[in-house]
């Protein structure tokens, strides 16, 4: 038993559930990968300001839930809490929006963390795949990005998820609805932080989740009826796209999201197999970001998914994916002569592309092979001092326990042609 354990609300990724984790974060950017979008891979922590000011000081992720500390040089940094506001930050400081080619499509895989209560789907160290298409306002572009979740989700085998969608107004008509949502919330039975969230940012009350609060909430004013008609026509489209590319969702007019910067669409993912912890990724439209945190207007939309919560989700559904093993060759040398040999002809498959393992550590016949079947490999290369007299190695079938004489300078070939 080690002295030290991982502190509390994280985990440890290790083999073979490991590679789960990685499939599905390979699942889910390749649809992204296949539609213009390129990688990028920011700092862990940031200026605390860029959190505080892009994603809102009436959030709980910044009030309450963000890793903010102070360098020996003074510097105030946080953990980064989210990645839409670090990988525009990055797209700006490169100037990616002015090389001519916009949308900026990016796409990015990484850890972020947030202090909050740990509970099954709820971690303060968690995993995302993110995608960020910077610089245009277009209703297609909303709907591309929620068909590509729509696609990475369905190819991992997963339909018991649904998708929320919603409008949040813009610049000109939210002001109107803000105002009159806030005198609906003050005449309410709210406690003290509550209260100051509704002058803040009075849709943060709407995404509540204490039942006390959604009780006092019936009746409020919904955004849909404050709506200006670009708006309107906007989120109609989005609709219409989504409809004609065959993707169901769910109208929502109360999802309105965690975060301060969201514009006009808001959708989100949800896994009613997941309990209270429920979704399972998330994004939308937020045209006013660039400007909160110092850059050009730039119109930009964007979605995180969560690979822990898809990894819950799909052992909700039951859903087993077919990950293939690790290792295609595993070499047992019977002596020391064979040892040097199989050495050498397991660095020669690697080469050529085959997956070989190597029976470490001068084990006996018998645990080396418990170890060829543990590694999931479909081959074993067996040889001792006579096979080498002869010139060959014994090439065993894992699965159907054959095994062959195959000549060493034929090795190579001969595995390569078994495994095409």
């Amino acid at each position: 038993m080690s002295t030290f354990q991982a502190p509390k609300g994280t985990y440890d990724l290790i083999p073979p559930s490991s590679a789960k984790f990685l499939a599905v974060r390979e699942a889910l950017s390749t649809p992204l990968k296949n539609s213009g979008y390129g990688y990028i891979e920011t700092p862990g922590f940031e200026d605390v300001a860029l959190f505080s000011r892009g994603v809102g000081e009436s959030t709980d992720i910044v009030s309450k839930e963000m890793y903010a500390f102070e360098t020996k040089g003074g510097d105030k940094l946080a953990l980064r809490p989210e990645g839409t506001a670090s990988v525009l930050r990055a797209a700006l400081e490169a100037n990616l929006h002015k090389a001519g080619n916009i949308p900026v499509k990016l796409w990015y895989s990484g850890s972020y963390y947030r202090y909050e209560k740990p509970q099954a789907g709820r971690y303060r160290h968690f995993s995302q795949v993110g995608a960020e298409a910077i610089g245009t306002e277009d209703p297609a572009l909303d709907a591309e990005l929620i068909i590509l979740a729509d696609q990475a989700y369905r190819s991992l085998g997963l339909s018991q998820f649904r998708i929320l969608l919603n409008s949040l107004g813009d610049k000109e008509c939210r002001p109107v609805y803000r105002e009159a949502l806030q005198t609906f919330l003050r005449d309410l039975d709210l406690d003290e932080d509550t209260r100051r969230r509704i002058e803040i940012n009075p849709l943060r009350v709407l995404d509540d989740k204490r039942a006390d609060v959604q009780k006092q909430l019936t009746g409020a004013p919904m955004l849909r009826d404050f709506l200006c008609d670009a708006c309107k026509a906007y989120h109609e489209e989005v609709r219409e796209l989504l409809t004609a590319a065959g993707v169901v969702y769910e109208d929502d007019e109360k999802l309105v999201r965690g975060l301060d910067y969201y514009t006009r669409t808001t959708f989100e993912f949800v896994h009613d197999g997941l309990g209270s912890q429920s979704a399972v990724g998330g994004g939308g439209r937020y045209d006013g970001l660039s400007e909160m945190i110092g850059g050009p207007s730039l119109p930009s939309v964007g979605w995180a998914l969560g690979v822990d919560r898809t990894v819950l989700a799909l052992e909700a559904e039951g859903v087993e994916l077919d990950i293939p093993s690790t290792t295609s060759v595993y070499a047992v040398p019977l002596g020391e002569e064979a040892r040097r040999v199989l050495f050498g002809l397991v660095t020669e498959l690697r080469k050529a592309g085959v997956a070989t393992d190597f029976a470490f550590g001068g084990r006996g016949l018998k645990g080396a092979m418990k170890n060829a079947n543990r590694s999931g490999a479909r081959y074993a290369l067996v040889a001792g001092e006579r096979d080498l007299a002869e010139g060959a190695v014994q090439l065993k079938d894992m699965e159907s326990g054959e095994q062959e004489a195959v000549a060493l300078d034929a090795l190579v070939a001969t595995v390569r042609a078994k495994l095409a």
